[in-house]
């Protein structure tokens, strides 16, 4: 039996990073172009831009989930979808260098998903996305693998509503644990629409700014946003706050955590999915929220310090053994 099994997206990435990439912060001209940030990345029209040693790793969230859930001695399973072709064949043999248990059905219509992220020299980045076959999942895809886990983690990026629905709904029924890293797609659904997921899963990760979207409180009323939060879910609630840590209740406390500084960023790619799998692998091991929220930083810190979602993400070993990991700033009062 598997401990864990990751289902939902799955791509091959390139990396390429260029001092000639910039930052332009210009709230007032900007939000008038359509840029809702203020901020854009940006780059000289018509010229040749020279760019650093290309990178090409395998991203997704349900990938990077699942090295994480392997690295740290978790018996991981993956569901996934890819296209036919070279890209696909790729990331099927660096997540078998994982050791993960695969199921990726292929598509011979559509391929694989793809994505190019432009990184800053301040680590910063823009993400270029090709969702291909990984938004293709069907019912058939996540049912036609033998469903013998103690724990699932769902990705779903775009995949449809009802195929999501439908499989969360076996699992409960299966008295499978559930985790589930929301995606913008999903947030767009809306709270209501999304009751009976929400209701079934007894784990969801979401940034602070998506919680405040998705329970319709202010942003700066964090403490009604997990009120509102626990009406909606009946499990445990991460939330992720950038530099500022994270908080998690589990509907009686709630939990908070700071960062680990890193030492210095060098991608913020994979961050969200390092710290909500490092979450719940600590999470399964130990069953102590503390615990799991200590590995969570750790591991998202450790990401940032490298190029890529998945080269940083640390092994148990690296954790437990590294003193660095050792104290991280934790507290907990009644909710």
């Amino acid at each position: 039996m598997l401990d864990i099994l990751s289902i939902g997206t799955v791509t091959r990435d390139v990396f390429l990073t260029s001092s000639n990439f910039k930052v332009l912060k210009d709230p007032k001209h900007l939000e008038t172009l359509g840029f809702k940030t203020g901020e854009a990345e940006c780059f000289a029209l018509g010229s040749k831009i020279e760019v650093q040693k290309p990178v090409f790793t395998t991203g997704g969230g349900a990938a990077n989930a699942a090295v994480t859930f392997r690295r740290h001695g978790l018996k991981t399973g993956l569901i996934a979808k890819l296209g036919d072709d070279e890209l696909g064949g790729a990331v099927v043999d660096n997540l078998k260098k994982e050791k993960i248990k695969i199921s990726a059905s292929k598509e011979k219509n559509i391929n694989t998903a793809y994505s190019t992220i432009l990184i800053t020299d301040s680590g910063e980045r823009t993400v270029l996305v090709y969702r291909g076959a990984s938004g293709d999942l069907t019912k058939k895809d996540i049912f036609s693998g033998k469903l013998d886990c103690k724990w699932t983690y769902i990705s779903p990026g775009a995949i449809p509503f009802p195929v999501i629905n439908e499989a969360i709904a076996l699992f409960k029924k299966k008295g499978i644990k559930i985790a589930m890293n929301l995606s913008k797609h999903y947030l767009e659904i809306g709270a209501q629409k999304l009751m009976p997921i929400l209701k079934n899963i007894d784990l969801v990760v979401v940034s602070r700014e998506e919680a405040s979207y998705l329970t319709g409180i202010p942003y700066k009323n964090e403490r009604l946003i997990f009120k509102k939060f626990d009406d909606l879910i009946s499990g445990i609630a991460v939330v992720t706050d950038g530099a500022r840590g994270a908080k998690v209740s589990d509907g009686k406390y709630l939990y908070s955590a700071g960062i680990f500084k890193e030492k210095k960023l060098v991608d913020r790619t994979g961050a969200g999915d390092a710290f909500g799998s490092g979450f719940v692998a600590g999470l399964i091991e130990k069953s102590d929220i503390h615990y799991a929220l200590r590995f969570a930083a750790a591991n998202a810190t450790s990401v940032v310090e490298q190029i890529g979602a998945q080269a940083g993400i640390l092994t148990k070993k690296d954790f437990l053994k590294n003193k660095r990991w050792k104290y991280l700033d934790l507290d907990v009062e009644p909710l």
